[in-house]
């Protein structure tokens, strides 16, 4: 809760007490210790339930986050839920469509976006960025501007953990890579419903696909090699945003 600090955790058993507590949800992989998750949660001691309580008497019934699918995002996309209003777990709104951070944020800055409106930041993810830079300018600047409650954001970038309100991030498949994302237009309704688990383009779907056969996504200029050799071999985030095999193995 938020009388607790990152200190009482720390005296309360930190990440190891953590993990024992959630063994029941976890696999048991190797870690850099060089034991494994498992070995880890049974060397634990949780010394202050107040501070990390035990499933059975978790603060809340689900998640810190949760993935959400739709037409928008068939291969997931993520929403930290427990920074989002009561009231804007569900909201439907026209987009404002920007084709990167900077341009959203001026016109968040600049009185464009109003109440209601679902902000929409593309060609930020691995391959349009390249390298899908963190949005939290343009989510600071909707704050700040008094919009958290009113407005709902998507991107095919990322968000850190500070981000609060109805951020929706690593949207996939992202805008360079051929998504839907890439083909709203100004004023489409969209519709977040993130108990439902879903975020939507609400158009039929010989309509995404009409918009989908005419679009060519947008291809930025990037002058760093490496980048655009990156931005060439990344695969999509929704599996890791992984290079190709071609590439590790050295051959072009």
């Amino acid at each position: 809760s938020g009388a607790h600090t990152f200190l009482d955790f720390h005296r309360a058993g930190g990440v190891p007490a953590l993990l024992r507590e959630m063994a029941p949800l976890l696999t048991d992989h190797m870690t850099v210790s060089g034991k494994s998750i498992g070995e880890i949660a049974a060397g634990a001691v949780n010394r202050d339930t107040r501070v990390i309580r035990p499933l059975s008497d978790a603060y809340a019934p689900h998640g810190g986050y949760a993935v959400l699918r739709g037409n928008i995002c068939p291969e997931g996309a993520i929403v930290k839920q427990t920074a989002v209003a009561e009231q804007m777990l569900r909201h439907t709104g026209p987009a404002r469509v920007f084709e990167s951070e900077e341009e959203a944020t001026a016109a968040i800055y600049g009185g464009v976006v109003r109440k209601g409106d679902v902000v929409v930041i593309r060609y930020e993810g691995p391959k349009g960025g390249p390298g899908m830079r963190e949005m939290l300018t343009a989510t600071s600047a909707m704050m700040g501007m008094g919009l958290g409650h009113d407005c709902a954001l998507i991107t095919d970038g990322r968000f850190s953990g500070a981000t609060r309100g109805p951020c929706v991030g690593h949207i996939s498949p992202e805008a360079a890579a051929g998504g839907v994302i890439g083909i709203i237009r100004d004023g489409d309704p969209i519709a977040l419903d993130i108990p439902g688990r879903t975020l939507s383009l609400l158009a039929d779907d010989l309509e995404i696909a009409s918009r989908l056969a005419q679009h060519r996504p947008v291809r930025r200029s990037v002058t760093s090699p490496a980048l655009r050799r990156y931005a060439a071999l990344v695969g999509s985030v929704a599996t890791g945003a992984t290079l190709r095999k071609d590439f590790e193995s050295g051959e072009e």
